[in-house]
């Protein structure tokens, strides 16, 4: 290959900026198609679980079946509330929106492309920020949500902007916390390098199972999806944070759902799963070419979906918290716990490196096996079922049984009412 192509076309600034627009206008033409399909994908599973068909009536197999939605949706009336805030009741839609899609700009989805203007990376925007630009892009789709509360000048609107806004604040720390061991192993925030570094060290979802479990928890809890759906909560709260909304307004938000979790999907596949690497095979990481640019893509389409699929199949098996457990598993136990497990990352890579293991096959296997330790002490030695969940009682159960028979001798004591008749005496 001709030194020509193997020079980054951003050195050719024509090139880089015609490659830069045909990137966003194509990857955010096929985003949007996903985000759609993924609402069939949805209902799709959900019949699959409940051994029901699902939508099969609209195009062959249900196929048109989003696209029926979204033209019924263009033609409803739009409503809006009379007592509310008309300019931010708009504007609310368009930032959920418009943030769950930009924080996948920096997120790498195929190997290098050769072009005559040089080499082409597939991230939108190759940014040296890397994970740290995501981050914080995402953390502003909660303004979208509580504003759209606010407002709608509506009581349940409000409880459900102001549930999601404590949910995302308090497990976006726990998801920070547990993208640093990422950082430590790779030491750089590029999501570029870091997947080059699980090229030659091994999967993160090995070296750092726990982070891994803490990272999954907190993009569940991040994208509002059950079981940790507080804000929306229709059993409680109409339906949340949306309640006034309706035509495509209504749909925008169920779309920044969908594109909340394709973005998660994306950053856990690219985080702990090798990003587009392809598994067992040392192949697609040699000089570029157009062969290896489809075949890592699709490696890494199939590690997203996935995460896309589990997403859905936990929605159709598990309850929902309640918000109590919410708050108590993020501040209570993640966040500690992640705050722990950074000392004791840090602390086993700094041996290694003195005890001269670099990366590979040893470094994670050691890692792996800390890992697999670290979880068998949480979860089966010192937890035991009652960390994670505030409704175990604090009694000891002497105590329970002296309160029981208390209860059992009054309930004996107190005579049985006399059914009335109906009949005067």
């Amino acid at each position: 290959m001709g030194p020509l192509l193997m020079t980054p076309i951003s050195d050719n600034s024509t090139a880089f900026l015609i490659a830069s627009a045909i990137k966003v206008l194509v990857f955010f033409g096929v985003y949007l198609v996903t985000v759609a399909m993924l609402t069939l994908a949805e209902r799709k599973v959900s019949a699959w679980i409940q051994d029901r068909h699902g939508p099969n009536r609209t195009g062959p197999g249900g196929l048109l079946q989003p696209a029926a939605d979204g033209l019924k949706n263009f033609m409803k009336e739009e409503l809006s509330p009379g007592a509310g805030n008309t300019i931010l009741f708009s504007l609310a839609p368009a930032i959920a929106f418009s943030t769950a899609m930009i924080s996948w700009a920096v997120i790498p989805f195929a190997a290098p492309v050769p072009t005559p203007w040089g080499v082409m990376s597939l991230a939108i925007a190759d940014l040296p920020v890397g994970f740290i630009f995501t981050l914080a892009i995402a953390s502003l789709g909660v303004f979208g949500i509580t504003l759209a509360g606010w407002s709608s000048n509506n009581k349940y609107s409000l409880l459900g902007g102001l549930r999601s806004s404590a949910q995302m604040i308090s497990y976006e720390i726990a998801m920070g916390m547990s993208v640093i061991p990422v950082l430590l192993l790779a030491g750089n925030v590029t999501l570029g390098t870091i997947i080059n570094q699980q090229v030659t060290g091994g999967w993160n979802i090995l070296n750092l199972t726990f982070a891994f479990l803490t990272f999954l928890i907190s993009a569940f809890a991040e994208t509002n999806r059950l079981p940790f759906d507080l804000p929306e909560a229709e059993s409680e709260l109409v339906a949340g944070y949306h309640t006034e909304y309706s035509s495509m307004k209504f749909s925008m938000f169920f779309i920044a759902e969908y594109a909340n979790m394709l973005t998660a999907s994306g950053l856990m596949a690219t985080l702990f799963l090798g990003g587009w690497d392809i598994p067992f095979t040392a192949w697609d990481n040699g000089e570029p070419s157009v062969l290896k640019t489809v075949l890592t893509l699709v490696s890494f389409a199939l590690k997203t979906g996935f995460f896309l699929f589990l997403y859905m199949w936990i929605r159709w098996t598990l309850p929902r918290f309640r918000y109590d457990q919410l708050m108590s598993l993020g501040w209570r136990f993640l966040l500690p716990v992640s705050l722990g497990y950074i000392v004791l990352i840090a602390t086993t890579l700094l041996v290694l490196q003195l005890l001269g293991i670099q990366a590979g096959v040893l470094q994670t296997g050691i890692l792996f096996v800390l890992n697999v330790i670290v979880l068998v002490l949480m979860f089966v030695v010192f937890d035991r079922g009652r960390l994670l969940s505030p409704t175990t009682s604090k009694m000891s159960a002497a105590e329970m049984l002296r309160l029981r028979s208390l209860d059992r001798a009054g309930s004996a004591l107190v005579p049985s009412a006399r059914p009335e008749s109906g009949m005067g005496d």
